[in-house]
């Protein structure tokens, strides 16, 4: 997973107080889509807004992918400013989490999102972005175990020339040399003269030029320590975790999930109960 663009500047508690007070006059365009028009100009890098200033005073530019984008993002923004009670607010552009009790901010956190790209293999694509809206924390989990999702392997197989075919319980498929690539018991292996050989569960499978993506919940498709120590579930394959790549943290880096410092989510983990709120723009 690479990271993208250097990390924007981030509010701080204050301002973010101040900044949400204002915000049902000042975003007042999501509710009347010509002045959104007036305020977003055509630059080389596309539709862009100049959103707000930083503790410098300096104004800080927010990209947006189309006029609907920068739309969405004022209504969601809006709807988090009229928020209330213990709820999280994550703000994509500044790549930032707050959870708020009331008026008082008390965790301020940097976070990794989305970045925004398309992924296309064979007749598929995937486009990773993490989507604005209102959310809901599922369930909560330690130690997370990652099921890969198909655009992993479709990723990883376009990365390294290879084909992709995919391994299915009670399925024998041969092979070139002659044995077969089969799951016994949750586990992929190889039959050759009658004998079964586990494969490594930590690597790809790979035979033949094609990366053969393992059934769910068997042993190959589980990944230990990929989302951090922590995970809360917001639907739909959406979460906020913890991550091993620390330098990925305030930039627009993932596939779609929030990711966190080690310390914040486990923060959330502790404090955030199944049921909260979490208002995304």
């Amino acid at each position: 997973m690479t990271a993208a663009p250097s990390a924007e500047p981030t509010m701080s508690r204050t301002r973010f107080h101040s900044t949400l007070a204002s915000l049902t006059v000042a975003f007042a365009f999501s509710v009347a889509p010509h002045l959104g028009a007036q305020n977003l100009r055509e630059t080389s890098d596309g539709p862009r807004r100049a959103a707000d200033q930083d503790g410098n005073g300096d104004e800080v530019a927010y990209s947006f992918k189309s006029r609907a984008d920068s739309l969405a993002w004022a209504k969601n923004r809006v709807l988090a400013a009229k928020s209330s009670g213990f709820r999280l607010v994550v703000s994509l552009q500044d790549r930032h989490l707050w959870a708020i009790i009331g008026r008082d901010t008390v965790l301020s956190a940097p976070a990794a999102v989305a970045k925004g790209t398309t992924l296309e293999f064979g007749k598929r694509e995937w486009t990773f972005d993490t989507p604005r809206g209102i959310r809901t924390v599922l369930s909560k989990e330690a130690d997370p175990i990652w099921q890969p999702p198909e655009w992993l392997y479709a990723e990883t197989a376009l990365e390294n020339g290879l084909k992709l075919g995919h391994l299915n319980n009670g399925q024998k498929i041969k092979l070139r040399d002659g044995r077969y690539l089969t799951v016994r018991d949750g586990e992929a292996g190889v039959i050759d003269g009658g004998s079964f050989a586990p494969l490594p569960t930590d690597e790809h499978i790979v035979f033949d030029n094609t990366l053969f993506v393992p059934p769910m919940g068997s042993k190959n498709r589980k990944i230990e320590g990929e989302l951090g120590k922590y995970r809360l579930n917001l639907g739909d394959g959406y979460l906020l975790h913890g991550t091993p790549y620390k330098e990925s943290i305030g930039l627009a880096a993932t596939h779609g999930c929030v990711r966190m410092r080690d310390e914040d989510i486990e923060w959330l983990y502790d404090h955030v109960p199944v049921g909260t709120r979490v208002y995304i723009y």
